[in-house]
């Protein structure tokens, strides 16, 4: 199965993913961030979207994870 490395790993995550990205450039105080031409940010302004977003998706996996007892190995071998 092949698919880009830009696609959700499920399908219906899009929409969520994206509002995900204006709250996050919106609270870094990037107005209008669905309106405006991405190419005309700098790299700085673009990364600190994704970098941010990175965080938070992070973050919430640590709040939500099962408690140390049980083990998990994201499905690497051992």
């Amino acid at each position: 199965m092949s698919r880009s490395s830009n696609e959700p790993a499920t399908p219906n995550a899009s929409n969520f993913l994206n509002n995900f990205k204006y709250e996050v450039a919106n609270e870094l105080g990037i107005n209008n961030y669905q309106a405006v031409d991405k190419g005309q940010l700098t790299s700085r302004e673009n990364g600190y979207v994704g970098g941010y977003m990175v965080k938070k998706m992070i973050q919430y996996a640590e709040q939500n994870m099962p408690s140390s007892g049980s083990s998990m190995t994201m499905g690497m071998s051992k």
